[in-house]
Parts: structure tokens; C-alpha cells; sequence
């Protein structure tokens, strides 16, 4: 299943998801100005991330299901 290049996709993207709800989560730690510039783009980003990565697992598990 790692060979996969879907499965490899969805794994990127869901990797990409943590990236920027990690990076989200320590720019609204440490505060500041940059939280208050960026903070809800950040978690913009993140949805718009999470819904890709969940189409992806959903396509992964419809294609690889039949």
C-alpha cells in the first residue's frame, strides 16, 4: 500500500494539515503581532487543508473499496 501514489498523496496531505495546524497553534501561543496579522488566515488555511485531505481519503477509500 505505500507504492500507492493515492495513498502517498493522501499521506502528504494530512501531513500538510498538521504542519499548519502546528504552526497555527504556536503563533497563537507565542501571541504578537504576527498572531494578530495572521491568525485566523492560518486557520483558514487549515480548513481549506482538512476538506482536500478529507476528499482524498474518502477517493482513496472509494477507489481502493470496489
Amino acid at each position: 500500500m505505500t507504492k500507492d501514489p493515492l495513498f502517498i498523496t493522501v499521506a502528504i496531505a494530512c501531513l500538510a494539515v498538521l504542519a499548519v495546524l502546528l504552526f497555527g497553534i504556536f503563533s497563537f501561543g507565542r501571541g504578537g503581532e504576527f498572531n494578530r496579522r495572521n491568525g485566523n488566515r492560518l486557520m483558514r488555511w487549515r480548513i481549506i487543508a482538512q476538506a482536500v485531505a478529507i476528499v482524498l481519503v474518502v477517493l482513496f477509500v472509494w477507489l481502493r473499496g470496489k
